[in-house]
C-alpha cells in the first residue's frame, strides 16, 4: 500500500505507516478546524473513527487474508460504532457540542496557555496516542501466517465482555441523565443528582475502566501473533491509561464541587476497578 510519503519514518512503506501519515494529516486538520470554529471537539469527533480506519488500512493491505488482523479489525469497528453512537446521541457532532471539561481546561491554562496546549498535546499528542493504542494490529500484520489460537479467542471474549460492559454503563448513565432532565423540566425534586446505581454501584467510572482494559486486551493479539510479551506497540495502552488519570481527576473534581454528597460516594466506591466496599450500600442507596 502506498503511503502519503511526506515524511520519513521507521514504518514507511507499511500499512500502519500509512495510518501514521493519515494520523498526522488529521491532527493538523483537527487543529485548524478548532482554531476556525473555536471548538476543540474535533479531536473528540475523530477519536472513535480513527482506530477502525487504521485497522481497515492494515486489513485491506493483506487483502483481508489474515484471520487475526480481520478479527482485530472487526472488534475495532464494533468499538467505533458503539462510541460514535454514544457520542452522537449526546450531541457531540452538533455545532457547539464541545465536552464540558474543555471549558475547565481553558480556565485553568488561560487563552495563551490553552492554545499552546492545543497545538502541542491536544491535537498532535492525542491523535498520535489514538494511532499508538491501535498499533498492536501492526504487530499482527508482521505475522500474517500465525494461526489463531486459544489466546486469541480468550482476548476476543475479554474484549467483547468489556465492550458490553461499557455499553451498559453508557446506557445506564444516559437513562439517568434523561430522567434527571425530565424531572428538572417538570419542576420535580432530584433526590440523587449523580449516578450511583447499576454498574456505578461497583465503580464510579465503569466506562473508563472498560475502555482502558479493552485496549490492554487488544495488545494481547500482538502477543498471540508474535509470542513476545514486550513490544513497543504496548506503549499505546500505557499512554491511554496515563491520559485517563488526569481526565478522571478533573471529572471527579468537578463533580465533588458541584454535588456535596459526591465525596461520600468517593469514599465508598472505587474510582475504576470494581472492588467490594463495606459501606458501598449506604453511599449508593
Amino acid at each position: 500500500m502506498l503511503g502519503l510519503d511526506f515524511i520519513a519514518h521507521p514504518l514507511s512503506g507499511t500499512p500502519f505507516g500509512t495510518a501514521l501519515e493519515l494520523c498526522l494529516v488529521l491532527a493538523l486538520v483537527a487543529w485548524l478546524l478548532s482554531v476556525i470554529t473555536r471548538e476543540v471537539s474535533w479531536i473528540d469527533r475523530l477519536w472513535s473513527i480513527c482506530p477502525p480506519v487504521y485497522c481497515l488500512i492494515v486489513a485491506f493491505a493483506l487483502d483481508f487474508n489474515s484471520p487475526r488482523v480481520n478479527l482485530m479489525t472487526v472488534l475495532a469497528v464494533l468499538w467505533g460504532i458503539r462510541l460514535t453512537y454514544n457520542f452522537a446521541r449526546k450531541g457531540g457532532y452538533r455545532p457547539g457540542g464541545e465536552d464540558y471539561r474543555w471549558a475547565h481546561v481553558r480556565k485553568q491554562y488561560g487563552p495563551v496557555g490553552f492554545q499552546l496546549l492545543s497545538v502541542t498535546f491536544v491535537h498532535p499528542g492525542q491523535m498520535l496516542l489514538i494511532w499508538l493504542f491501535t498499533s498492536p494490529i501492526h504487530r499482527a500484520w508482521q505475522f500474517p501466517d500465525a494461526p489463531l489460537g486459544w489466546f486469541d479467542y480468550l482476548a476476543a471474549a475479554l474484549f467483547l465482555t468489556l465492550l458490553i460492559g461499557e455499553t451498559f454503563a453508557d446506557r445506564q448513565m444516559w437513562d439517568f441523565q434523561q430522567d434527571k432532565k425530565r424531572r428538572i423540566a417538570n419542576g420535580e425534586d432530584v433526590r440523587q443528582p449523580f449516578m450511583t446505581n447499576g454498574l456505578y454501584r461497583y465503580s464510579r467510572h465503569p466506562n473508563y475502566f472498560c475502555e482502558i482494559a479493552l485496549w490492554w486486551v487488544f495488545y494481547l493479539f500482538g502477543v498471540a501473533a508474535s509470542g513476545e510479551w514486550l513490544h513497543w506497540t504496548g506503549l499505546g495502552c500505557i499512554g491511554l491509561t496515563l491520559l485517563f488519570i488526569p481526565s478522571l481527576r478533573m471529572t471527579e473534581a468537578i463533580s465533588a464541587e458541584k454535588y456535596p454528597g459526591y465525596r461520600d460516594y468517593q469514599a465508598a466506591v472505587p474510582a475504576l476497578i470494581p472492588l467490594p466496599r463495606k459501606d458501598r450500600a449506604k453511599a449508593a442507596g
